[in-house]
């Protein structure tokens, strides 16, 4: 056995000894932008989880963001930060197009991830961080809260169970609005943000459809700048899908639209529709009722799980508490998570293709 593989195998003990030693699991912040907050006080409200410290290039943001939330350690280093025996878990909450460094940082330091969405903004990079994920053990609980709304799990269950028969249908709509001062930084920006409305906003409805219907097989798109002619990426979306099995379907995304509606998936069967506006299913009907369709029906939107349509900060932390507890609990329990890494690719992957298709005005096809 050689020296490098001896000084491995001790690392990796003693990381696992001292994570499951102690009572909490310790959570290091990468990036202090607005996003960074929501994740801040989900870390708050979990149990078991506690966070411990914060990267950012910026000194002073970084010490105005730990006094605000109580957070003991700042630094401008993300090395010095992922080397601290007491962090556990990393959130990335950089820019989209800055996910992949610092990720692997923390990866090659043996640290779990939080990353917001997307993942990374190309398929490249979001594989390149998957690779060393997978090579290095750790998890990756990519941020798409909406999976853990009541309303979105009744779905899904209802979809498994061969309610709706035949899927005929299966699309999202995304018509939300952001002002013209939210694209003064890198929102919009092709290196940072990736693209406009379908990755930024409609990122999470198109998550939530491919996660309900599948992966199209071919897609179709067009994208402008409808109204926000100063930003390099597309403020409007729309596109036409072609699933596996023949059903058909269609995504809208927009952030030019006044004031914004609430995010809205359809999915219509031979034997069954429902709409789910942001967490709320609207609509319930099926040629065969059960018992538990009532209940369902009568179910208002849970608070917790709106939905920004109208400003980007009009939502609540308890869509992050819920996906970071669910990563707590799968490390203590070691189970899988409810949503990985490879699962948040398909997103990345399916709106890659739309842009592809809108660039060269043509139907693009989907690999499996």
């Amino acid at each position: 056995m050689t020296a490098a593989l001896l000084h491995l195998l001790w690392f990796t003990a003693l990381r696992m000894s001292s994570s499951s030693s102690r009572s909490t699991l310790g959570f290091g912040i990468i990036g202090v932008g607005m996003i960074a907050h929501y994740h801040a006080q989900a870390i708050a409200a979990t149990q078991g989880g506690r966070l411990v410290g914060v990267a950012t290039r910026n000194a002073e943001n970084g010490r105005a963001f730990a006094a605000k939330h109580a957070v003991p350690f700042v630094t401008t280093s993300v090395a010095e930060l992922v080397a601290r025996p007491d962090i556990d878990v990393v959130c990335i909450t950089t820019p989209s197009g800055a996910h992949l460094e610092p990720a692997l940082a923390a990866v090659r330091a043996g640290k779990h991830l939080v990353v917001e969405k997307p993942i990374e903004i190309t398929v490249e990079r979001t594989d390149e961080l998957l690779r060393a994920a997978d090579a290095a053990g750790v998890k990756i609980s990519p941020i798409f809260q909406a999976r853990f709304g009541e309303g979105a799990r009744a779905l899904k269950a209802a979809i498994e169970a061969g309610r709706f028969g035949r899927l005929v249908l299966a699309s999202a709509y995304v018509k939300w609005h952001r002002s013209r001062e939210y694209y003064n930084g890198w929102k919009g920006t092709l290196a940072l943000d990736g693209g406009g409305a379908a990755i930024n906003q409609g990122i999470h409805g198109i998550d939530l459809l491919q996660w309900f219907a599948g992966m199209p097989v071919e897609v179709y798109a067009r994208k402008t700048r409808r109204v926000y002619e100063h930003i390099e990426a597309e403020d409007t979306l729309s596109a036409t899908l072609h699933y596996p099995d023949g059903a058909l379907g269609s995504i809208e995304a927009t952030t030019a639209a006044w004031p914004g509606w609430s995010r809205r998936i359809e999915i219509c069967g031979e034997n069954g529709s429902a709409r789910l506006e942001d967490d709320h299913l609207a609509e319930w009907k099926f040629r065969t009722a059960l018992p538990e369709d009532d209940a369902i029906r009568a179910a208002g939107l849970d608070p917790a799980m709106a939905s920004g349509a109208g400003a980007p900060n009009a939502i609540s932390h308890h869509g992050h508490l819920r996906q970071i507890q669910d990563l707590i609990d799968s490390l203590r329990e070691s189970r899988p998570l409810a949503i990985n890494g490879h699962e948040a690719r398909k997103a990345v992957a399916l709106i890659c293709a739309l842009y592809a298709s809108a660039q060269q005005g043509a139907p693009v096809k989907l690999g499996a």
